[in-house]
């Protein structure tokens, strides 16, 4: 098993814009074959060092995941994401 954890700060991170971007990642459940699992958070702390959003997904295989990149559901999802984020960081790990 993959797992694939991103994190975002967003440039507008009011509440509302929180969600509204939170809902277009948990959009992509059920849509993308190899896409094991989601679990899209919300900070709570709102700390200095605080990012907005993670997004943590579960993939079979490096082979998944690299599907998972490529897919036009997640192609979308991204090019919205590049609007709306400041800033992400990520790790990819064997679980």
């Amino acid at each position: 098993m993959v797992t694939h954890i991103v994190l975002f700060k967003l440039k507008d991170r009011s509440p509302e814009s929180v969600e509204r971007t939170a809902a277009v990642l948990r959009a992509m459940e059920g849509q993308i074959e190899q896409l094991k699992s989601i679990e899209v958070g919300l900070d709570v702390l709102h700390s200095e060092r605080s990012y907005d959003i993670a997004l943590i997904t579960k993939h079979e295989s490096m082979d998944d995941l690299q599907a998972y990149q490529v897919h036009p559901v997640h192609k979308k999802v991204s090019e919205h994401m590049s609007q709306v984020r400041e800033a992400a960081v990520s790790v990819d790990f064997i679980s």
